[in-house]
């Protein structure tokens, strides 16, 4: 099973950079780096996208997640759903099934900065 944090370890590693290096690259402190490897802070949009830079991994590698319910959804994707609703989260799904990565990104990006404005 692994988590964003598991999956940040093991590409770093991967590339044999260290916690100082990656964290430059990010432009966060080292124990940040840190959490985000233990499970003990889950990095936002902004840096999961600046990671994903610096280790030369696509998002939804850095995000897989082996972890599955009984229903054989990911307890995380089941619980988002049951926030936004079925039929905010299909229209949704149905609308990201026809992007390529590099505008799914482009697409969250621009969320980000309508969210938290185009400095954040």
């Amino acid at each position: 099973m692994s988590t964003v944090g598991e999956n940040i370890k093991m590409y770093r590693e991967q590339r044999k950079m260290s916690h100082q290096e990656l964290a430059l690259k990010v432009r966060v402190g080292t124990a940040t780096i840190q959490k985000y490897e233990s499970g003990e802070q889950i990095p936002d949009t902004q840096t999961i996208l600046k990671l994903c830079t610096a280790l030369d991994v696509p998002a939804s590698e850095l995000m897989e997640r082996e972890m599955y319910n009984s229903s054989g959804m990911d307890p995380e994707i089941e619980h988002l759903v049951k926030e936004i609703g079925v039929k905010r989260a299909k229209l949704i799904l149905r609308k990201a099934k026809e992007f390529s990565e590099e505008d799914f990104l482009r697409v969250m990006q621009m969320l980000y900065e309508i969210k938290y404005g185009k400095d954040a």
